[in-house]
Formats: structure tokens, sequence, C-alpha cells
């Protein structure tokens, strides 16, 4: 019996020691991505994405995440949403002054998530306004894609890139509604034949609609990894409490399409990751 009681207090403290690590640390995560299945890497553009920041701060003013993004030299910053967090008593300081900066390394496009989102439909619920918010980030140079998309030349290739919000009951907990092609299309338009398609949509819990929408890149997070990984079978939880999560974290690919789910680099509700690093992603994208 005390051999046992020894074991578990040394599995219990292991497990304590690597949560504590995985809150204070993040690491880079590398995906190559080639439009058409090739294996052809010379001529590759370099797209960093980031989701669920939730205000988090990786040295003073962020400066060891800035000092990871600037080494990775991205020609374009994709951002997930929730870089902030949503509630009334929370300033968004800390993702704006982050987001700024962010701003003098490359271009950056920001699509919303639900955090960001609550705030913009209910401004009365909230001490710090969203308006604000991306008000001065816009005069920063920040490029918001609000139910709207953009082209993008990065050399030879053209991406079409659009940012999707929507609508808040598919963010529900207990009670989800799941997001149907129509209501994706009414809000986005439909899929464009020119270009490479990537997507921003925060909640993977949908992603089959968004690839049968069309597009060739997924990018999402919300689910901050499934918060407790199980190697060889994914993240646990989803930030909306669903078991076992398909799209918990990392990639997928169907056909020509591809979905990355990022783990996201900050937590709120539950502030525990366990097996289940924060991340940056780096996309290195093949021209077709």
């Amino acid at each position: 019996m005390k051999y046992i009681i020894t074991a578990i207090a040394i599995v219990l403290l292991f497990v304590i020691i690597e949560m504590i690590r995985e809150f204070f640390g993040f690491r880079v995560t590398h995906y190559k991505i080639s439009p058409d299945e090739s294996e052809n890497t010379e001529n590759t553009h370099r797209i960093l994405f980031l989701s669920d920041m939730h205000n988090r701060v990786y040295g003073k003013e962020n400066c060891r995440l800035l000092r990871a993004i600037r080494g990775e030299e991205p020609e374009l910053i994709l951002i997930g949403g929730d870089m902030l967090i949503g509630r009334r008593e929370c300033d968004f300081q800390p993702a704006l002054d982050l987001v700024k900066a962010l701003a003098k390394i490359c271009p950056v496009y920001y699509a919303n998530g639900n955090h960001e989102q609550r705030m913009k439909e209910n401004p009365e619920e909230y001490l710090y306004s969203y308006r604000q918010y991306r008000k001065e980030l816009t005069e920063a140079g920040i490029q918001f894609l609000e139910n709207e998309s953009r082209k993008i030349q990065l050399g030879e290739m053209l991406f079409y890139i659009a940012g999707l919000e929507a609508p808040m009951g598919c963010y529900s907990h207990f009670h989800r509604k799941n997001l149907k092609k129509d209501e994706l299309i009414k809000r986005i338009g439909t899929c464009p034949d020119e270009g490479y398609s990537v997507l921003l949509a925060h909640n993977p819990a949908d992603m089959e609609t968004y690839f049968a929408w069309g597009a060739r890149l997924v990018l999402s997070g919300h689910f901050h990894g499934g918060i407790v990984r199980i190697p060889g079978i994914g993240g646990v939880i989803s930030t909306g409490f669903h078991l076992f999560p398909k799209y918990s974290g990392g990639i997928y690919r169907k056909g020509k399409q591809t979905a990355v789910v990022s783990r996201g680099l900050g937590s709120h509700t539950l502030p525990v990751r366990l097996f289940n690093p924060a991340e940056v992603v780096v996309l290195d994208i093949s021209e077709t």
C-alpha cells in the first residue's frame, strides 16, 4: 500500500510540475502545406496564425512572444479571435498592446472570436468598449474581417482570406446551434474559384460546414487544444464542455482541403493545460 501511495504522489507531482511549466510557456508549431499536394517546397509563403490569447502576457510587454514571432519572419499574420477576455471587468490593454506590436512586423488580418463578438453585439454589458478596441487597432494598421474577405497577393500566389462571425448560438455550451452552409454563405458569400481560399472561423465544431463551403485552408481555435490532451487520442474537453472534440488541435486533411486548429496561447475559465502546450502556429504554404 505504501508503494502505491508513493507512486500516486510521484505521478501527481509530475502532473503539477508539467501544468506549471505549460502555463508559463509556449511553443512554435510548424506545418507545411502544399495546395497541389506536390513535394515542391522551393517557393513558399510563411503565414503566422495566432488565436485565443485571452490577454496572456509572456514576459514584459510580451517580449518573449514577440521575439519568437519576429524570429519566424512571417509575410502575413492572421488572427483567429479571442485575443482579449470578454468579461465586464476585464481590460483589453494586453491584447491591444500585443496586436499593435504585430502590425510593425508585417500585415495583420484579424477575425473575431466569441469574446470580441459578444462585446461587439452587447456593448452595454461591458465596461470596456469593443468599438474603441477596434478603432485603435484599425488606426495601427490592423485589417478586421467581420464577415468580410480580402484578396492578398504574396509573390505569384493570390490568397482570398475570409473572416467569419458565426451566430452566437454556435458557441452555446449545452444547446449549441450547428452552423449550416446556407447561413455561412449568407454571412460571407460563396467560396471564390480564384486564388487560394483561407477561412478564419473561430469555432472548429462546424468544420464540416467550412469544408462544404469550399475553403482550401480553414484556421480555427476556440477549444484550447482540449484543455488536457491524451497522447494518441487528442483533446479531452472543449471550451463548450463537450468531451473528446473531433477537431481539438493540430492539422487535419480532407482531400485537397486542410484545417489547422490552434491550441491557443492563453486560457480563462479553466486555467489549465496538460500535455497541451500553448502555441504559435507557423504555416509554410507552397505556391501552386
